[in-house]
């Protein structure tokens, strides 16, 4: 045709036929095919791009739309230029290569060689987009918090730590953004949310990073049964917005199915459905000669019946949870930062949502105490000699609760996690462009 267009990309192939040559051009977009002959560039011209263009180059091209015998769109050059020289060799087929560290580790050349991982980020950016515009609409406010913190608080995990030398102290990188968060509410905040990165110094496995991205929502005057309906509302907004209309997605060999309500039960039951003990029916001696017989391991260190419930949760349930479901009703012995319950005593307002097997979020009516907040830091800081992941005693935020929380409603949801669900991803390094590798030493 006539039409003249101007566009650019990176040459995925070329090859030529005596005074005719052929290549295919790729962008974000697509890919379409350039068409090169003596006639329409001259000798001179042709023979330098026969010289000089090699696959993997980056080019600008001018010429005309046509479209061949076969149907398939392609250009005229009329003009190139050579926009970036590549000088490595780019293997023809790099997603044949077996060596998974290989791919994470050069993750350029894996998006490079790779259209499919491509899409894997493209919905992630979708997914966080989506969220994100959400609750804007309910009128959320996003805000930011500090990454750098004095004290470590609002998970149950082992920090990084860091010095600055200007003030003379050890910081350490958050391992959650949650006490800073309910912060900003006790100063009038209502409904906000972050998303953002913590880091958290344990072990590498296919569902954890040791740097990772949630989102925290906080909303005034709302407990944990709203804050499940909010999750379930916005995870079933994702996989409609993300999964072109259907809530059913495959991931493993699973069908999960998105429609809400999600199924509730509480730990309690589900441990007795699941596994056939009603923890409550038996002491603790009693509980830890079951767990010794089914040569579970650590079956010393739960030290009451609340503890045995979690530890059989955690052992036998939890990894046979497939379709969404929040557990509720969480011991106190392990939800330090959540409301004691309105009738279970010494249980919390906290509840947990697992699909596949996976926590997915994790949310809680917030105590609002000071002084039973005091009490369980003081606890937590009691541990901390034999257990490096005991929380911290915050004065700064008891102090704070003693301005006044709003009763509040928390949730934090895992980014990484969702993606590797709705992208039917089994690791979390599939998910995250640059997960943490082992150091290796490379001149290439």
């Amino acid at each position: 045709t006539s039409e003249e267009i101007k566009t650019a990309g990176r040459i995925l192939s070329i090859r030529g036929h005596g005074k005719v040559m052929f290549a295919d051009l790729e962008d974000y977009t697509g890919k379409i095919q350039l068409f090169f002959r003596v006639n329409e560039l001259g000798e001179e011209k042709f023979a330098q791009i026969k010289e000089n263009i090699e696959r993997a180059d980056i080019v600008g091209v001018i010429g005309n739309i046509f479209k061949t015998k076969r149907g398939e769109l392609s250009i005229i050059v009329k003009k190139i230029e050579l926009l970036t020289k590549t000088i490595n060799f780019i293997p023809e087929k790099f997603h044949s290569i077996v060596d998974t560290d290989k791919r994470y580790r050069k993750r350029y050349l894996d998006l490079l060689m790779n259209p499919e991982v491509r899409e894997i980020f493209k919905k992630r950016a979708k997914i966080i987009s989506t969220l994100r515009r959400y609750l804007e609409d309910m009128d959320f406010i996003e805000v930011e918090t500090p990454i750098l913190q004095p004290v470590y608080g609002g998970a149950n995990a082992k920090p990084f730590i860091t010095y600055h030398n200007t003030l003379k102290q050890n910081l350490y990188l958050r391992i959650a953004p949650e006490l800073y968060l309910k912060r900003i509410s006790v100063g009038g905040f209502e409904k906000i949310f972050e998303i953002g990165h913590n880091f958290r110094n344990e072990d590498i496995d296919s569902t954890h990073n040791p740097e990772f991205t949630s989102i925290e929502i906080y909303y005034a005057y709302q407990d944990y049964n709203k804050m499940m309906e909010l999750t379930e509302k916005i995870l079933n907004h994702i996989v409609k917005t993300v999964n072109n209309g259907n809530l059913k997605i495959k991931y493993k060999d699973y069908e999960i199915d998105f429609s809400i309500p999600f199924k509730r039960i509480t730990m309690e039951e589900i441990v007795k459905n699941e596994t056939g003990i009603d923890v409550f029916a038996h002491n603790t001696d009693e509980l830890r000669a079951m767990a010794e017989e089914k040569f579970m391991e650590d079956y010393e260190k739960p030290q009451n019946q609340r503890q045995f419930l979690l530890y059989f949760f955690e052992k036998m349930v939890e990894q046979n949870i497939i379709q969404p479901t929040f557990i509720y009703d969480f011991p106190i012995d392990n939800s330090p930062l959540a409301k004691r319950h309105r009738t279970k005593e010494n249980f919390t307002e906290r509840f947990e949502l697992f699909v596949a097997g996976t926590e997915i979020a994790n949310g809680f009516s917030e105590l609002t105490d000071p002084l039973d907040q005091k009490a369980r830091f003081e606890e937590q800081d009691s541990k901390r000699a034999v257990d490096s992941e005991a929380m911290m005693n915050d004065y700064d935020f008891v102090n704070a609760l003693g301005y006044g929380l709003a009763p509040t409603g928390g949730v934090g949801i895992g980014l990484d996690r969702l993606t590797m669900i709705l992208t039917n991803n089994v690791s979390i390094k599939e998910v995250i462009l640059f997960p943490q590798m082992k150091s290796v030493h490379e001149k290439e």
